[in-house]
């Protein structure tokens, strides 16, 4: 009652009025509980507020057209990606904690296998298909020690740690069942290896001499002592200091400005984000 009177007031007033989205266009609170239940078996919290899928038809029908991409960083119950699949838009959705496991996939696996009857599954005609990928963020690759000092978080094992260390350096990870010093590659020559050990002169010219002239070798360690410059094939950097190079520091605003960059097409072979199911 108050909003509607000050509402009043604004006309009065010559205020141009705002657009009323009414409950028996865009739906309530009560039938978004009720969706949530159908899919959400054996989950007490179903959420104070949901959005009804219908208001996100709304939304999406003025600010977005078919297989425009939909992103929602406060995913909750996963609203917004099952509206957006149902009507034909690819979607990225971000969610912290459990509501990811207990709501968001066990939704959107009735909404792809044509499961899910409620919503705007009628009013679309939706039938099912599709399909989603799941990824798990993983936790900070550096932590801070007692004493302050940047250190390998605990929670890596070898295998976490040469896997991340591949993204960051830019290779492709794909440790070798033979090479124990092969744990990624960028070309046919030019290889990564990974280790929390401190090299020494000796074991260095080891990796030197088993890599040969006609390949490079990245080896990233915990420290190493010897001077880098006498293995021409292998270039020697230490964690976290290469870590930390890779981090930006002091900035205020990360934002990129990318609305004059070219729309490449995808790579020959790429999959579309609706071509297959791939769930976590």
């Amino acid at each position: 009652m108050p909003r509607l009177k000050r509402f009043l007031s604004e006309v009065q007033d010559g205020v141009v009025p705002q657009t009323i989205w009414l409950h028996g266009d865009v739906g309530n609170t009560q039938e978004a509980k009720k969706e949530i239940l159908s899919y959400a078996t054996g989950v007490e919290d179903v959420f104070q507020t949901p959005k009804p899928e219908r208001l996100l038809q709304r939304i999406l029908e003025i600010g977005s057209n078919l297989g425009d991409l939909i992103l929602d960083s406060f995913a909750g119950s996963g609203t917004t990606g099952a509206v957006a699949h149902k009507m034909g838009r690819r979607w990225i959705m971000v969610e912290l904690g459990e509501h990811c496991h207990t709501h968001i996939i066990p939704r959107l696996k009735k909404v792809i296998d044509g499961e899910d009857p409620g919503g705007i599954t009628k009013a679309v005609n939706w039938k099912g298909g599709g399909g989603f990928r799941y990824y798990r963020l993983a936790p900070s690759l550096l932590e801070k020690d007692k004493w302050g000092n940047w250190v390998i978080n605990k929670t890596y094992n070898a295998a976490m740690l040469a896997e991340a260390l591949c993204k960051l350096e830019g290779f492709t990870y794909a440790p070798s069942d033979a090479i124990y010093w092969q744990h990624g590659y960028s070309t046919e020559q030019d290889f990564i290896y990974v280790t929390t050990a401190n090299l020494t002169h000796d074991q260095l010219q080891q990796l030197a001499d088993e890599v040969g002239p006609d390949r490079s070798l990245l080896v990233l360690c915990t420290a190493f002592r010897a001077r880098a410059d006498r293995y021409p094939n292998l270039t020697v950097k230490k964690i976290p200091r290469a870590v930390l190079a890779r981090c930006e520091w002091g900035h205020d605003d990360y934002s990129l400005r990318v609305e004059n960059l070219p729309h490449a097409p995808p790579p020959k072979g790429q999959m579309d984000l609706f071509d297959e199911v791939e769930q976590g």
